[in-house]
């Protein structure tokens, strides 16, 4: 997908490479507004979308060592936003199907015998159930859920594969799911959906 890239840009890359902080606040304030509209566009969420593109630009300064001296910067961000809003719907997917399958397990839940947990006590299993992951496990699920990361940037953070993270990920939230399932005459469900699974 040739783009033109510029000498003055080519040369501002390079400084950036070689750890000029300048060089990469010029990348920062040159895409930074478009980036966020353009991340915008896919995920209708303001906050989100800045969230997102600071994310990607650390991202960017941290993997600097690896960039080809040619590399047109503008592609590079527009491809990496455009990647992460893709993984953060396929996530939204993941929830909702989660969400149905939760539906599907509470019917039949007896709402008389139901007990409202403090939310302090349902964050306090919510941990305990994360904390008895594998540690593997446990750090893609916290990668993922807590700081956001693609399943792409995970496995080249870890040194693993893109399929092992997917792996773990799933493994990661049928355990959770399992660790959760004696709460569930206690738990109202739609309670759990709120609180949980709004910040998987």
């Amino acid at each position: 997908m040739g783009h033109y890239v510029s000498n003055e840009e080519l040369f501002i890359l390079k400084r950036m490479i070689d750890g000029d902080e300048n060089s990469f606040k010029y990348f920062f304030d040159k895409y930074y507004d478009d980036l966020c509209n353009f991340v915008n566009s896919y995920v209708r969420n303001e906050s989100l979308s800045e969230d997102i593109v600071q994310n990607i630009y650390i991202y960017f300064w941290e993997k600097k060592g690896s960039l080809p001296p040619n590399c047109s910067i503008k592609s590079y961000l527009y491809t990496a936003s455009k990647n992460k809003c893709l993984n953060h719907l396929r996530n939204e997917k993941n929830r909702n199907r989660i969400f149905e399958e939760l539906i599907s397990e509470s019917r039949g839940l007896d709402e008389t015998n139901v007990h409202f947990l403090e939310f302090e006590e349902l964050k306090t299993i919510i941990s305990e159930a994360v904390d008895g992951l594998p540690n593997q496990c446990r750090t893609i699920y916290q990668f993922s859920r807590e700081e956001g990361m693609s399943n792409k940037e995970i496995a080249d953070k870890l040194g693993i594969s893109v399929k092992t993270v997917e792996n773990q990920m799933t493994i990661a939230i049928r355990k959770i799911k399992d660790f959760l399932q004696p709460y569930y005459d206690q738990i109202f469900i739609l309670f759990i959906i709120s609180h949980f699974f709004g910040s998987l």
